[in-house]
């Protein structure tokens, strides 16, 4: 699982907007983040400010939450959080594309699981379910298996620190076990992933390790 369990400082608040099919479920998402004193929830709509985490509910990945996704990535300011239901396989690397930066299943979303998603996406960090990991990782070793000549194809364009970094996400490790296990501080694995994911175009680790993954990088 891609997650962090640090708490921001007292002064930190983090503005999200709850994106929903329905006002019960709307409802229902907002009086679980509405305790936490470091969330500021914001109303949804053109006439709404930017908010910096938007969670997203939806039963399923269809072609409209899909739609969704890619438009709130497009606006470039907030960062996601998908409540869903269920994912079909073949949707999942479309999910991770559309610069979504934590995933959890609807009958885990509690209160306090929700806000550590919230919190991990606002600070760039991934958050997925170990499941979904797995099927991340057999998905893209299905693809790599089907490639053909890819095994000839040696990729370029990620430094070893960078893969190592990247391989270790996808453990599941935090940035501090990944600084212990490399050797490196926390502000040097930080930098790391800001360069990467910056010249890559890459929106946050979850995005950077499915990348890895399909390019065969890890």
């Amino acid at each position: 699982m891609l997650q962090t369990h640090e708490r921001p400082t007292e002064t930190a608040r983090i503005t999200v907007e709850v994106h929903a099919p329905d006002p019960i479920s709307r409802a229902g998402a907002v009086s679980q983040l509405r305790p936490h004193p470091e969330i500021d929830l914001i109303g949804e709509g053109p006439q709404s400010p930017g908010a910096a985490v938007a969670v997203v509910l939806s039963d399923t990945t269809d072609a409209a939450t899909l739609l969704q996704l890619r438009g709130l990535a497009r606006g470039g300011a907030a960062r996601v959080v998908l409540v869903v239901g269920r994912i079909r396989e073949p949707e999942l690397m479309d999910v991770l594309e559309c610069g979504v930066s934590a995933i959890l299943w609807r009958h885990e979303a509690g209160p306090e699981r929700l806000r550590r998603a919230v919190l991990a996406a606002a600070r760039g960090q991934g958050d997925l379910p170990a499941d979904l990991l797995g099927r991340l990782l057999d998905q893209v070793g299905r693809m790599q298996r089907n490639a053909g000549d890819s095994t000839c194809h040696v990729p370029t364009g990620l430094a070893a620190r960078e893969t190592d970094i990247l391989r270790l996400i996808a453990d599941g490790l935090d940035t501090a076990e990944i600084g212990a296990s490399l050797g490196y501080s926390e502000r040097t694995v930080k930098n790391v992933l800001h360069g990467l994911t910056t010249r890559l175009h890459l929106r946050n680790r979850a995005h950077a390790v499915a990348y890895a993954l399909r390019e065969g990088f890890i």
